[in-house]
């Protein structure tokens, strides 16, 4: 038995889609415990790419249970999409796909508001998708939120409503001109997807206690990664949600002592969508062939992600916020045609080493990384599955990686496939 967190040590796109598809072979149950459709997960086998938001990767496997915890904020509109895309590929998650009744809904004023606050004049850019995430959350830290065991009765759905539209017309008319839509029509928008997903609501937190008292294999997998958590990223250039490890014991209702183990992904490099700091940050040659190698363009958005030298700096806060047992390392391939390969290994601020990651954005924003260089092996690694025929040079990279982490790296991805793997260790 196993209760495993995933969970991403940079900010997102890390490949986590890819890794949990490849854990979920051992695993009973894959539950997924915050942020909403803002997030992408990419998984690519059978030479078919396939990208999800809400639903956890591990549906494209037959015999494997999902969930969607209580800790998602979840647009009706974007799973039942979600759902009939599955539906038309062919994938059957009927018996498979449970739904938490305690997870919080994304309303049409959720996703005008959150445009027109990011667009607004004068208001910091934090670079949101305009999905509704941050609003959705912000309703159900102010205790005005609509659930998902509200679908299943209509005339509290239409109550929990009706208490909210007259406010959140006037804020959106007097704030941005913007006009709300008849509170009738949003109802009939909430009923139209109500059908599709109604019956997959349940209680999942006694599900997945249940299961591990039975001894089953749990994944819990996030969406976007340390950098981005609420509390613990580079603040407010964040996400709305703790992406971290500890949001899988209030995004899923597991107590902590039931973790048994937290595995940590990586990118061989660096990146990050949207606006903040980033220490590493390339705006030369090198950033360029990172982003064209590596595709890095947002799953969700298809924004062009800002790329950067490997941060070590990141990587160890993440080792030791998350209690990471074991790292799971990407992308290693994109840096094949590199003559040189650069590592953060700390900070200067003014001429002095900083200690740790500061929590002021001011500093963080001033900070200068201090490199490591390691030679570039200009070799294809791309498909290899032993770690005995990587080049010398990636070798080397890669053990000075588990040095600068203080955490073993037992599994190396060289591709998108899931056959495109180096496995050195024992992960679950």
């Amino acid at each position: 038995m196993s209760v495993c967190v995933v969970v991403g040590m940079q900010w997102g796109d890390e490949g986590k889609g890819k890794i949990i598809d490849l854990l979920t072979e051992k695993a009973d149950v894959v539950a997924r415990y915050q942020g909403g459709h803002n997030a992408g997960h990419t998984i690519i086998f059978d030479g078919n790419k396939y990208i999800l938001h809400l639903i956890p990767s591990g549906i494209f496997r037959p015999d494997k249970i999902c969930v969607i915890g209580n800790g998602v904020v979840i647009d009706p509109a974007a799973l039942s999409e979600e759902m009939q895309m599955l539906k038309d590929l062919g994938f059957d998650y009927e018996g498979r796909l449970l739904i938490s009744d305690r997870a919080n809904i994304i309303l049409p004023y959720h996703r005008i508001s959150d445009l027109h606050k990011e667009g607004a004049s004068g208001s910091r850019k934090i670079g949101t998708t305009g999905r509704g995430i941050g609003p959705a959350y912000s309703d159900k830290i102010a205790r005005v939120g609509l659930r998902t065991c509200d679908f299943l009765d209509e005339s509290r759905l239409q109550e929990t409503l009706r208490s909210n539209y007259e406010e959140k017309k006037k804020i959106l008319k007097n704030l941005y001109g913007e006009n709300l839509p008849e509170l009738g029509e949003i109802v009939d928008q909430m009923l139209s997807h109500r059908d599709r997903f109604v019956k997959y609501i349940c209680n999942t937190q006694s599900f997945l206690r249940d299961r591990i008292a039975e001894g089953k294999t749990i994944l819990c997998e996030g969406a976007q990664g340390t950098m981005l958590d609420i509390d613990h990223g580079t603040y407010p250039f964040v996400t709305s949600s703790n992406s971290t490890a500890g949001g899988a014991c209030t995004g899923l209702g597991i107590p902590p002592a039931r973790i048994d183990r937290t595995l940590g992904v990586i990118k061989a490099y660096t990146t990050r969508v949207g606006e903040g700091p980033f220490p590493t940050e390339l705006h030369d040659d090198y950033g360029e062939q990172l982003r064209n190698n590596g595709d890095e363009f947002g799953s969700t958005t298809g924004r062009p992600r800002r790329c950067g030298w490997f941060d070590a700096v990141v990587g160890k806060y993440a080792v030791e916020l998350n209690g990471i047992d074991a790292v799971t390392l990407t992308k290693i391939d994109v840096l094949d045609q590199l003559d040189t390969i650069r590592v953060c290994t700390g900070y200067r601020h003014h001429g002095k080493i900083v200690d740790g990651l500061p929590a002021s954005l001011p500093v963080l924003e001033q900070c200068e990384p201090v490199y490591t260089e390691y030679p570039g092996w200009q070799q294809s690694t791309s498909g290899i599955r032993c770690f005995d025929e990587l080049p010398d040079h990636a070798k080397r990279y890669i053990d000075g990686l588990q040095d600068h982490l203080g955490v073993e790296i037992p599994l190396i991805s060289t591709g998108p496939g899931r056959e495109e793997t180096i496995l050195r260790g024992e992960l679950l």
